[in-house]
Parts: structure tokens; sequence; C-alpha cells
């Protein structure tokens, strides 16, 4: 009932009824549900499944011919048509050169992230998300809507802003892959379920015999289904083996397959004897991976770290910032339920210092640091770590 009396403010709030509404339907349980949520409160969205497969069929496991299923039974169960969208040359040519083009410097970069601005709320919207309203999605995610006299306005006029905000599912929460959008795809976007926790999303697809009830949700790479990401990239890169070093010795500990196999901060997979072992550094210049010996060596760790390219999703806070002053942020830098308390100080040219209130464990170039207010409920928008 309360995840109803939730969802229901909600609606009203968006006021959707003179609304034209695109569903992006995966064929998962999260998306199942918003059909379901959408179509209960009067509303008939057109579903849309958006295909991406590998290039060589034959050679990976993808889940994509289930996922269509699934997504035409729960259409079907609500009598909404399902269109079917290709989308397969935008991913490798967008996401996949933006990804090894990061991972060949030796970044650390999050394809997922990118998937959401140039696939999801991007290639879509070039193909047919233009004709509607809203792109609805089973992310994680809340929006909020405020209107606010900026600046250089005339006096008295007020500019609507909608803001990214975090789910209250932790766990859960996706606003972390969706801080690189731009904000006439926020203001398109639109999260039914955001307002849940997943135990009650579960309940819901139990209860409605929705046909993915059960479905575990996907880990791999976003819509490539099982593939694994180290296969993902052998399969463009290849292999470059190169010496291992320990850190503080200098010596020779054995070698590694490619330096873009490993990210700052891993522990686990690096198969050498005598650990723990974990990684340190990349010299991608001279292809050593430098790796520390011990239980959470200081070496790990990062308190104070740039963020180039800073991309704020719904409003410029530097206007209210100078070089001697700072933001008081949360922030992550991974997809985890952790936030970590920071001021934010402007550097010039997008670039900002991030200062940790404590070391943080395993940053890495090219991970996207993703800033929030200092309750972490609204997201600002993330940028690249760089070194």
């Amino acid at each position: 009932m309360l995840a109803f009396l939730r969802l229901f403010h909600y609606l009203c709030s968006m006021n959707l009824n003179d609304k034209k509404i695109a569903l992006l339907l995966s064929g998962g349980v999260d998306s199942s549900v918003v059909l379901y949520e959408l179509v209960r409160q009067g509303l008939q969205p057109d579903c849309f499944y958006i295909k991406i497969g590998p290039e060589e069929k034959e050679e990976w496991d993808c889940s994509s011919e289930e996922d269509l299923e699934m997504a035409t039974a729960v259409s079907h169960k609500y009598g909404c048509k399902l269109e079917v969208i290709d989308c397969h040359k935008e991913y490798w040519d967008r996401v996949t050169r933006y990804t090894m083009e990061k991972v060949r410097a030796g970044l650390t970069p999050n394809p997922d992230v990118m998937c959401n601005r140039l696939i999801k709320f991007g290639a879509f919207d070039e193909k047919r998300g233009h004709d509607y309203d809203l792109i609805a999605t089973g992310h994680y995610a809340q929006t909020e809507e405020e209107e606010v006299t900026l600046g250089g306005s005339p006096s008295g006029t007020p500019h609507a802003l909608k803001w990214l905000c975090t789910s209250p599912d932790p766990v859960k929460d996706q606003t972390d892959f969706l801080a690189q959008i731009y904000d006439w795809q926020l203001k398109k976007a639109l999260f039914p379920i955001g307002h849940m926790m997943k135990e009650e999303v579960r309940e819901i697809a139990e209860r409605e015999h929705l046909a993915p009830a059960h479905r575990k949700d996907s880990q791999g790479i976003c819509f490539l289904g099982k593939i694994n990401y180290n296969d993902y990239i052998r399969r463009y890169l290849g292999e470059q083996p190169g010496d291992v070093i320990e850190l503080e010795t200098g010596k020779k500990i054995g070698e590694h397959k490619g330096l873009w196999f490993h990210t700052i901060g891993q522990r686990k997979g690096l198969g050498f004897g005598g650990g723990p072992w974990f990684v340190i550094k990349k010299d991608v210049k001279e292809n050593v991976l430098y790796v520390s010996h011990g239980y959470d060596p200081e070496t790990a760790y990062k308190q104070e770290f740039l963020v180039r390219d800073f991309h704020w999703l719904t409003l410029d806070l530097t206007s209210h910032l100078s070089p001697l002053t700072s933001l008081d942020i949360t922030f992550k830098i991974r997809h985890t339920s952790d936030y970590f308390h920071a001021t934010m100080e402007p550097q010039g040219d997008d670039t900002f210092m991030i200062r940790s209130e404590k070391p943080i464990h395993g940053v890495a170039p090219g991970q996207f640091c993703v800033v929030y207010d200092n309750r972490h409920h609204r997201c600002y928008g993330s940028g690249e770590i760089t070194l």
C-alpha cells in the first residue's frame, strides 16, 4: 500500500494524462513492473525493446532472445504494442569505441554509464523517442521539479529545474549510472519504480504473475547479458603481456596478460602466490603493473584527487563557487551503497579537487566520481577521475 501511495503521488505530480509515453521494456522484472504500474493508473504507453547483440552471435552467450520473449509476453498481457528498435550499430560504434579507447589508455571506464547517455536516452531518442513526451525506464532513481529564478533572468521569471534524486533503496539506486545523461534527456525521463524497494517490485511481479518475476537481475554489461567484461575487452584489444612489479621493492613477481584486464585497487583474480596483492598503479608506456603486498596497504587509498570534464546534470553550481570556496558534497566512485563526505573545490576548466573526509580505496583514473548534495539526495553530476 505504501508503494502504491508513493507511486500515485509521483504520477499525479507529473500530470501524465496528456503525455505520450514510451516505455523501454527490457524483459526484466523492473521494467515489467513499470508497465503494470502505468497501466494501472490508466496510462497506455507504447513499449520498445532495444536490440543490442554481440557482433558475432555464435561466439558469445547472449540472453537477448529470452529478453525479447519476456518483453513480448508482458506487453501482450496489458494490450500494449511492442516495437523492436535495433541500436546494434550505435552501441558498437559509440559505447564500445568509448570503452576501448579509455581501456587502451590505461583508464577504468564504465560502459553502462555511457550506455544510458548514448543509447537508452540517445540513439533511441534519435530513432523513435523524439515522438514522445516522456521515456519511462525501470531505473531505481527519482526526480524532483523545482522552480527557481536564475541569475540574468528577468526579475520574478521562474525557471523549471528537474533534479535527479536517489532511490530509497540504497543497494539498487542507479543514479550513478544516470549522472552523465544530458539535461534534455533527464527532462524526458520517467522512473515509475524509483520510489520502491527491490523487494516491493518483486512482490508486485509475483502477485501479478508477470513472466520475468523470478528472473535474476542482470550482472553483465548493459544490454550484453552474460558476456564477461574481460572477454569483451579481449575481443577488441587482445592480450599484451608485461611485468608485474612489487611497488615497494621493485621486484618482479610475475606477468600480466594486459593492463586493461586490471583495475586500481583490485585484489581478486591476480593469481600470484604469497598474497594478498593489490593493484596500485599502471604504467601504460612501459606496460608495467605495480602491486603492493599485504592487507589494505596505505598505497591503495587516496583522500584527494582531481575530477575533470565535470558534467553538471541539472544546474552548473560553479557560479556559486570561487577558487577560495568549496562545495560541501557526498560522492561515490563505484556502484555501491556507500557515500563519502567531501568538499569540491574548483580548479578551472571544469576540473575540481575532491577532498574526502576519509581515505578511499581503489580510486582509479577513468572512473566516474558521482557527486551529490551533502545528504546524498540530489545528484549534481559526475566527472572523470584523473590522478
